[in-house]
């Protein structure tokens, strides 16, 4: 699990979400799995854990925006995964879900964590959902209870 430096201790009445594409869904049930872990090891609850599913990371940002309007989340994990293929697509909708992300955790309040590889092919996916380069819903998820945390610290 990724080392991060400070208190990764969750306020009791916390809930996360998680919002997963069902696109790549080998690579994004890996994420969700690791985000799962992490957040688990670190004291939250099963039951403080909601998963969405959506088709495809088009699709995440406007889920993130329905759970922020909701007020029930001390952070959101957004997690799956577009591998660039023969067109522009890839590009067009990894830089939209970003951004869309983005909107929504400056809009609400909210954090929202891009956990939503772009990636040039499977292997590279593969790679950072629990391969060499770790699982990036691991890191997401320590970084929404890091900002959960700060969010609830500032004035």
């Amino acid at each position: 699990m990724p080392h991060y430096e400070g208190d990764l201790r969750v306020h009791a009445d916390a809930r996360f979400a998680i919002i997963a594409s069902r696109w790549n869904a080998r690579i994004v049930d890996a994420l969700v799995a690791g985000a799962r872990q992490s957040l688990a090891g670190n004291g939250v609850a099963e039951a403080a854990i909601d998963v969405v599913r959506v088709p495809g990371a088009w699709e995440i940002p406007a889920a993130a925006a329905k759970l922020a309007l909701t007020g029930k989340h001390a952070a959101i994990i957004a997690l799956g995964c577009v591998v660039r293929g023969d067109t522009r697509h890839y590009e067009h909708v990894a830089d939209r879900c970003a951004e869309g992300l983005m909107r929504v955790q400056l809009d609400s309040g909210i954090p929202v964590l891009n956990g939503v590889l772009a990636v040039e092919d499977v292997t590279d996916a593969e790679k950072r959902a629990g391969g060499s380069h770790g699982n990036k819903g691991e890191e997401a998820a320590l970084a929404a209870i890091e900002m959960a945390n700060l969010m609830e610290k500032l004035p």
